[in-house]
């Protein structure tokens, strides 16, 4: 049985000021792909996730299909040191039982120590944890990351990379990512979405990822190593 698209975009366009921060974007996505969407600094990575999740304005169409649950995850959105609230407070705004709490919390790596903890003194690699679980409480059938390891290090970078590599194959739902890591592509992604304001190119990362696509994309050589998608 093939999969529904669970989202369809259709001619999406955002300006700002005048200028056109997206032109005329098109393309589905079907339940339980990975979509990675990949491209240069102001291309208009952040500006899209925003869009479909309906948080600004926008021109065209924008189709989820019915009842679907949506989490997100933004860009280095890290809690102030001083901030006065524990991560079990934190998880009490989601009003779940402190089973549903510490279950997650162990799937993304973290015991129940942590609750413990304010927020501002845990590592940023451990938040990004602490919100990767908070988002999948919720049980969603979507989850959007917008740079999910911007402001951790290399280390931590992989670490996160290969737990959202397990999650996706143990909950299977469909992943929405924005990433600067071209590895990152061949290891996660059913479809990659090229963008420069304008679509450069879509599809799988074999088809789609050609020398030509990233040249138009990055204005630069790009030296990329290929990876079996599991």
């Amino acid at each position: 049985m093939e999969n529904r698209p669970i989202l369809q975009v259709k001619n999406l366009t955002v300006s700002f000021s005048g200028d056109k921060i997206l032109d005329s974007l098109s393309f589905d996505l079907q339940e339980k792909e990975n979509l990675i969407i990949v491209g240069p600094n102001g291309a208009g990575k952040t500006v899209l996730l925003k869009a479909i999740l309906g948080i600004i304005p926008f021109t065209g169409e924008i189709k989820w299909s019915k009842k679907v649950k949506i989490s997100y995850v933004p860009q280095k959105f890290f809690p102030a040191k001083e901030i006065p609230l524990s991560v079990k407070e934190f998880f009490n705004f989601k009003k779940n039982s402190q089973q549903e709490i510490e279950k997650w919390l162990k799937s993304v790596g973290l015991n129940n120590s942590i609750l413990g903890k304010r927020l501002g003194e845990v590592s940023a690699g451990q938040f990004q944890r602490i919100m990767i679980a908070w988002s999948l409480i919720d049980n969603p059938d979507v989850l959007l990351f917008d740079e999910p390891t911007s402001g951790i290090d290399v280390g931590g970078e992989e670490t996160i990379y290969n737990l959202l590599s397990r999650i996706e194959k143990e909950v299977n739902l469909t992943i929405i990512l924005i990433t600067h890591d071209l590895s990152v592509v061949y290891k996660l992604a059913d479809n990659v979405l090229c963008l420069n304001k304008k679509l450069v190119c879509y599809g799988s990362p074999q088809q789609a990822l050609s020398e030509k696509s990233l040249h138009q994309l990055y204005g630069e050589e790009i030296n990329i190593y290929k990876h079996d998608h599991a």
